[in-house]
């Protein structure tokens, strides 16, 4: 037979980074490609008494369907946290809980983006909602992203130019680039966007990896009618429970809601309860300051090698949380080049190229420091700097 798929399928990129950890799941590749926690801080104890507890003692409801919105003392636990961390008043029933923070993504463009439309994303963007979005065929507007957050006079821009039904952005370690608006670059963009019917989806899954200071004011604060939060367990707890969840004023809730029956009825129920009772046994705080001691220094390695072996024409950030630093090659080297020759010496990057809508990234990368250990950080980023400074000089640059 002759299978005809629909159009949205042509215009909907493959995940790269998935094809990439298919090459990368040898033990003795070093992989700085993907974006995973480090295994080794996965709290197992703490999980395995509350998966015990939730089977022996909610056994029969643990395993029976569900509401669509999720279960309700963790939609209420993720509200608290909101009030308690940023300062917000978020009711429960503005909590959707999601099978992980993509799944809020693809929710947001069943709700809000018809073939045509004009939606706006951060350059680079993330190529997880590039992905998502791209199944309902929008046309992208792409706001140059600096050290102090988004370019507004860009975003200005786009927004008079067309009517923008939305701006995705991480406002929190952003990535691909590791990138944190100042809350003055968080006034800002509300400031542009408080005049025109355009929703900001917030992601902030790397919110609570901050290594310095304390959290920054959600867009949600100067928009509160107009921003959707998403939100994730995968970070902070562990990625294969599949948990996130959406932030979002009643009259957008319901929407969300009802496309979320369509797809899917409710998210996990057993992980939901399994993950509510952690939260309400153990410290999630205590874990978090776990993990962002462990990151920071994973990440300070890193930079500490990068910076004294590669050439001065090499640039990168250096990010205050979150799982990435963003590279940049000179020019006339080639980033797709670089992970060939990088992974002949088994070590696993990702070139910046998927992360641009508009063509770009050839010349920049992402290595993501939280998922190998210090051992491997050094051996892998040596490497690395040897391999970068070798493109460099064949290059001429």
């Amino acid at each position: 037979m002759t299978l005809r798929f629909a159009a949205r399928m042509q215009s909907t990129p493959r995940s790269f980074i998935r094809e990439i950890l298919k090459m990368t799941e040898r033990p003795d590749i070093i992989s700085f490609a993907g974006g995973l926690p480090n295994p080794s801080l996965f709290d197992i104890e703490g999980l395995r008494n509350a998966a015990h507890d939730v089977i022996v003692e909610e056994g029969r409801a643990a395993f029976q369907y569900t509401t669509t919105e999720g279960y309700g003392p963790l939609r209420e636990y993720i509200a608290d946290r909101y009030r308690t961390r940023l300062g917000l008043k978020v009711d429960p029933g503005e909590i959707l809980i999601t099978n992980g923070s993509q799944q809020c993504l693809d929710l947001v463009g069943k709700c809000f983006i018809d073939a045509g439309d004009a939606i706006a994303i951060e350059r680079p963007g993330y190529l997880g909602a590039i992905q998502a979005f791209s199944l309902y065929q929008p046309t992208f507007s792409c706001v140059p992203l600096g050290e102090r957050g988004p370019d507004i006079e860009a975003l200005r821009r786009a927004l008079a130019n067309a009517p923008i039904r939305l701006f995705y952005g991480v406002p929190n370690s952003q990535n691909p680039s590791g990138i944190t608006y100042p809350t003055q670059a968080r006034r800002d963009v509300a400031e542009a966007l408080g005049g025109y019917d355009t929703l900001f989806v917030e992601d902030d899954a790397y919110g609570e990896l901050r290594f310095e200071g304390g959290p920054l004011p959600s867009l949600r604060r100067y928009l509160p009618d107009q921003t959707i939060i998403c939100g994730s367990f995968s970070k902070i707890i562990a990625p294969g429970l599949r948990l996130g969840w959406i932030c979002a004023p009643p009259p957008i809730m319901e929407s969300l809601v009802i496309a979320k029956q369509a797809t899917d009825l409710h998210s996990n129920h057993l992980s939901q309860r399994i993950a509510a009772r952690y939260l309400k046994n153990s410290s999630i705080d205590d874990h978090i300051r776990r993990i962002n001691v462990v990151y920071a220094r994973q990440m300070e390695m890193m930079i500490a090698i990068l910076a004294d072996e590669l050439p001065s024409q090499v640039t990168f950030t250096k990010p205050d949380g979150g799982m990435f630093l963003w590279v940049t090659l000179p020019r006339g080297c080639s980033a797709l080049e670089l992970f060939r020759r990088a992974l002949r010496e088994k070590v696993a990057i990702l070139p910046g190229t998927p992360f641009y809508v508009d063509g770009g990234g050839d010349r920049s990368i992402r290595l993501n420091f939280s998922n190998a250990d210090e051992e491997r950080i050094g051996v892998g980023t040596r490497i690395l700097a040897q391999v970068i400074r070798s493109l460099v000089q064949d290059s001429g640059a």
